[in-house]
């Protein structure tokens, strides 16, 4: 059993009540409205998708089921469902490339963890959740920076220097970016990844609410609360107290690699391990890529290795990363 500390424990209880507080009342609703939510998938990865259902069908060119699949991979890669939905139908069916139920299982399942009713029920007439690591084609792309290894000062550090020059989000209401700072290195934290974070999930309005029940300033759901011991949700105080010590913890679970803790707060750790780095979905792909460039690209952050054990997917993805290079 992995053994978690949690960032609220080191708190003595008694001490709790003193902690710095925020309040709904000191924070207006934010007055710049969420920006505009452009194409969730880049359209050079929908123009793949495009090029690949022509190839597919005979849509004015030659029809190339083969070449079809290779883009539909390629577009499933950057975590477009309908690609993954349409190279799953293709190899369950035998269409243009060989049968293989495994694959087509993954590539089902990951267009259904995106929302697609259609893959779903493809994946529950094939008995459900897929079996074995997921095919190269649920991968992370070759553009992505490979899985980073935090240096040995950085364990237990306080956050680098770079991370205390990075900018603030200039909308972020005084109130939290003054409690942020606050806060922030009682859990090891550059305030510039905190507010970053809170940016993207929810544009500083404490009272934000999902479709999945996520709450608050840092869009905590209920499950990630109780396991930190959030139990007022609409408290900003605990909301911004709840999503920072989840961020310390995936810091120190992935060894303070920023790309995959930030992936995993969006689609959690399981999806992070499961897929061996940024999952292909396409929401998750383009929260990263905000809040990366958000904090300038900074790919490590200090973090305690005392909080939990290691994600054993590094090791993997690190030893495999290896062989390739030895080659």
């Amino acid at each position: 059993m992995r053994k978690i500390l949690f960032a609220l424990s080191f708190v003595p209880f008694a001490a709790l009540a003193q902690l710095p507080s925020l309040t709904l009342e000191q924070l207006p609703r934010p007055t710049m409205p969420p920006g505009e939510r452009g194409p969730v998938v880049p359209a050079q990865v929908e123009r793949w998708r495009q090029e690949a259902k022509a190839l597919e069908y005979g849509d004015g060119m030659k029809r190339d089921e083969v070449a079809a699949a290779k883009l539909y991979c390629r577009a499933a890669r950057y975590g477009d469902a309908e690609a993954q939905y349409s190279l799953g139908w293709m190899l369950t069916n035998a269409r243009g490339i060989q049968r293989n139920d495994a694959e087509a299982a993954h590539m089902f399942a990951a267009a259904a963890e995106q929302g697609m009713d259609q893959a779903q029920n493809m994946l529950d007439r094939m008995g459900g959740t897929p079996l074995g690591d997921p095919p190269p084609c649920l991968r992370p792309p070759e553009t992505d920076p490979p899985v980073a290894a935090a240096t040995a000062p950085a364990r237990g550090a306080k956050p680098v220097s770079l991370w205390a020059t990075l900018p603030l989000p200039s909308h972020a209401p005084p109130a939290i970016v003054n409690y942020v700072k606050l806060m922030a290195p009682e859990y090891e934290l550059a305030p510039a990844l905190v507010l970053a974070v809170m940016a993207q999930e929810s544009n500083f309005d404490p009272l934000a609410e999902s479709p999945k029940k996520a709450q608050g300033l840092m869009q905590l759901i209920p499950e990630t609360a109780a396991r930190f011991r959030v139990t007022r949700l609409r408290d900003p105080s605990q909301n911004i107290r709840g999503g920072m010590a989840y961020l310390r913890w995936l810091l120190a679970y992935f060894e303070g690699d920023v790309m995959l803790a930030l992936a995993a707060y969006n689609a959690g750790e399981g999806a992070v391990d499961r897929y061996l780095g940024v999952p292909p979905y396409a929401e998750t792909r383009l929260y990263v890529r905000k809040i990366m460039a958000a904090v300038g690209g900074q790919r490590l952050h200090p973090f305690d290795a005392k909080v939990t054990e290691a994600s054993p997917m590094l090791q993997r993805v690190r030893a495999a990363m290896k062989a390739i290079q030895a080659r």
